[in-house]
């Protein structure tokens, strides 16, 4: 019962990072703001916890014991697959120091507390510290883990498998020299009616909307809740509780509707994964101490982005679910067509604000992050900075002034929860939601399905290419079964050309 002592050490690690999980939840839903710094050092002995089973002898102990026992064994791929995954990121994570873990996992907690006063206050300088120290220590980590050609790489990597600043750099030049002319035609177009959207539009309502979607989606409200957050997220303790939140807005519309639908994308993917690896190695990122399900970020950011846009944006969603928007909300939608509110959704509006960007300019969002990263993590650009850089490259790729840090550097969470080298999976899941669309939807049932407003198809197609997998394949092995391709933006871009021909009718 060798492998069975080796499935409890990591059942036991993944009961810890589920509680840190629920710490994490609870600190950016309804936490007290004083009670930050004792949460911040709860996380951080649980993740040392955490990171003493995995890396110690009763650990390495079982791992040996499991591979004697499953020697000359046929049949057991499945099994051998986990010890060798988790053998991998033990041995990344053990390189990695103690006191590095615990300040890290302590720091996610009292830097977001930090940052949620500095974004309110629009005080950079408050956030600033917090900033340089984390920029620190993840490049201490980086050095641990290792590296060929720059530190971003080890950053990256330890969200994405094989993603390089130097492949990133290729793949943003070929994405901007595409989206670039691609914008210009699409604000040729007709002029969207984007005032209807800024109308009052009470906060109850489109939440209960979003969740009438978010359900015909897929999304099981018996295995998750909708709570209201500073900036929405979704977090998962097991498969059976698979949470996500929302910010929602009077006079922006779709800023909350999108959120929710994008938030149960990845509620959707964890839920859907095999019931058999709750608790085990594939459910639980022994590098990152994280308790998540999804094989990657990227594949993670593709399931959201794939119910956010290639559905919920698409014409065909909102001829099926206009009506009952204008049956909430009578008196504000009364003057308004679905094909006016179909391009008020999609028009293209560089913005300041990621989460509410368009499809066109949602990358350079991510491109202009991930140059500032890479800068920070090799040195080239100093923290205090980055408010200047950042209005620099904004008003380069977006053509726009930035008049506060809140609607500029600090409007993201990511970097107050130590998640530097995240940024890029966005992009990724972005290419990866086109290509998995186009391969779902050659499935006649699955397009059937969605001309008549039924998503179970594509969600059966999902969970069965995507979904159920886990952490047990790679997103290069899930991607190649379920599309037949390596990773190419063609697919993507090829999307991206449609939306623009669809405004321009």
């Amino acid at each position: 019962m060798s492998y069975a002592a080796f499935e409890a050490e990591v059942a036991k690690v993944n009961d810890i990072l589920c509680a840190v999980n629920v710490l994490v939840w609870d600190s950016r839903t309804m936490m007290p703001s004083a009670a930050a710094e004792a949460r911040g050092k709860q996380l951080g002995t649980l993740a040392t916890v955490a990171r003493e089973i995995a890396t110690g002898d009763t650990m390495r102990k079982a791992l040996d014991a499991a591979r004697m026992e499953l020697m000359g064994m046929p049949g057991e791929h499945l099994r051998r697959h986990a010890l060798d995954d988790a053998a991998s990121a033990i041995a990344t994570l053990s390189r990695i120091p103690a006191r590095l873990v615990q300040e890290a996992a302590q720091r996610r907690t009292e830097g977001q507390a930090v940052w949620i006063k500095a974004r309110a206050g629009n005080d950079f300088a408050a956030f600033a510290p917090v900033l340089e120290r984390t920029v620190e220590l993840q490049r201490e980590i980086s050095e641990h883990v290792g590296y060929v050609d720059h530190p971003y790489d080890a950053a990256c990597g330890t969200f994405e498998p094989d993603v390089t600043w130097p492949r990133l750099k290729d793949l943003y030049a070929e994405l901007k020299s595409t989206i670039g002319p691609l914008l210009q035609a699409a604000l040729q177009a007709r002029p969207a009616r984007v005032d209807i959207l800024e109308r009052t539009y009470p906060i109850e309502k489109q939440k209960a909307f979003s969740k009438t979607v978010a359900t015909t989606m897929g999304y099981d409200f018996e295995r998750g809740r909708l709570d209201d957050t500073v900036h929405p997220f979704e977090i998962s303790f097991t498969r059976a509780d698979a949470r996500i939140t929302g910010r929602f807005r009077e006079n922006w519309l779709p800023g909350g509707l999108f959120a929710v639908w994008h938030e149960a994308g990845h509620g959707i993917y964890e839920q859907g994964i095999s019931p058999e690896f709750t608790r085990s190695v594939f459910t639980t990122d022994l590098v990152n101490l994280y308790a998540v399900g999804g094989t990657s970020f990227g594949m993670h950011e593709s399931q959201s982005r794939l119910w956010e846009n290639r559905v919920g944006r698409s014409r065909r969603f909102w001829e099926q679910n206009f009506g009952t928007l204008r049956a909430e909300f009578p008196d504000q939608l009364a003057d308004v067509s679905v094909a006016d509110f179909w391009r008020a959704v999609n028009a293209p509006r560089p913005s300041l604000i990621r989460v509410e960007a368009d499809e066109l300019t949602y990358d350079l969002h991510i491109i202009l992050r991930s140059e500032i990263e890479a800068g920070l993590m090799d040195g080239s650009l100093r923290v205090p900075d980055l408010p200047a850089i950042w209005a620099d490259k904004v008003r380069s790729y977006l053509g726009l002034d930035v008049p506060t840090d809140t609607l500029g550097v600090l409007q993201d969470v990511h970097w107050s929860a130590g998640m530097i080298g995240s940024f890029p999976t966005y992009t990724m899941g972005n290419i990866m939601s086109s290509q998995l669309f186009k391969a779902a939807t050659k499935m006649p049932e699955v397009e059937r399905g969605l001309e008549t407003g039924d998503c179970a198809p594509l969600r059966t197609w999902l969970t069965d290419k995507v979904h159920r997998h886990g952490r047990s394949l790679t997103p290069a092995e899930i991607l190649k079964a379920a599309t037949g391709k390596v990773l190419g933006i063609d697919d993507y871009i090829d999307d991206l050309r449609r939306k623009v021909t669809e405004l321009h009718a």
